[in-house]
This record gives structure tokens, C-alpha cells and sequence, in this order.
């Protein structure tokens, strides 16, 4: 990673990924729409269809049944996050969270890329 991310930045990452996972357990899409960097605010304008976005493409992350934290690596000069998570219906899915420092040195999401998780 470009910076050498401390054990507090770590914590911080990981708390915004279960907040937002929590936001979106209680339906509470303004506090789960905070939660994500600007230029993701910026590309769905409103709750609304950052929400109809998550609904339909991001059952997994809107409805998850089990979180696990994986390894945090970096992802096209991003740090990113690994979870696994749970879906209602007993399916792991792998989601790669990109994270972004803001100005304010608080961590925004930046992006989530689901992908299959390879069976060993």
C-alpha cells in the first residue's frame, strides 16, 4: 500500500464495513449511503438509488446472515478489505471493500466487488 496502514486505521476500516452492513440490516439507507466515499455518493445522487443498487446486485452485503474479516491487502492503489459473508439462504460470497481516506482521516467505503469464493 502506498502508506503503511497502523493498527487504529485497521479497527476504523473494519468498524465503517460493519456499520454499513448493520445500516443496511435496518433498512436505515441515509446512514448506510454515509458511510460510502463521495464519488460513489456522487455517482447515485440519492438513497434511493444507491439502495435500489444494493437491493438488486448486492443481496449478499443488504442481507448477509455472517460477516468474517479477512486479510486487508490493496486493490489498484486502494487499501482493501476481504469479507466473507453469509447470505440468507447459507451461500459464502467473497467481497473485496475498496476503501478511501478522506481529508478528515475517516475511512469511506469506495467500492465492493463480490466475487465467488473458490472451494478447496
Amino acid at each position: 500500500m502506498s502508506k503503511e496502514l497502523t493498527d487504529t486505521d485497521k479497527d476504523a476500516i473494519r468498524r465503517v464495513i460493519t456499520a454499513q452492513i448493520e445500516a443496511f440490516q435496518a433498512d436505515d439507507g441515509i446512514q448506510a449511503f454515509l458511510y460510502a466515499a463521495p464519488a460513489i455518493r456522487q455517482q447515485f445522487k440519492s438513497v434511493g438509488n444507491f439502495m435500489r443498487m444494493v437491493r438488486s446486485s448486492y443481496h449478499a452485503v443488504y442481507r448477509s446472515r455472517g460477516v468474517l474479516f479477512g486479510e486487508l491487502t490493496e486493490v489498484q492503489g486502494f487499501p482493501a478489505q476481504i469479507v466473507f459473508l453469509m447470505s440468507q439462504d447459507g451461500d459464502v460470497h467473497k467481497a473485496i471493500y475498496l476503501m478511501q481516506q478522506q481529508p478528515s482521516r475517516d475511512w469511506r467505503i469506495a467500492g465492493c466487488f463480490l466475487m465467488p469464493v473458490e472451494e478447496t
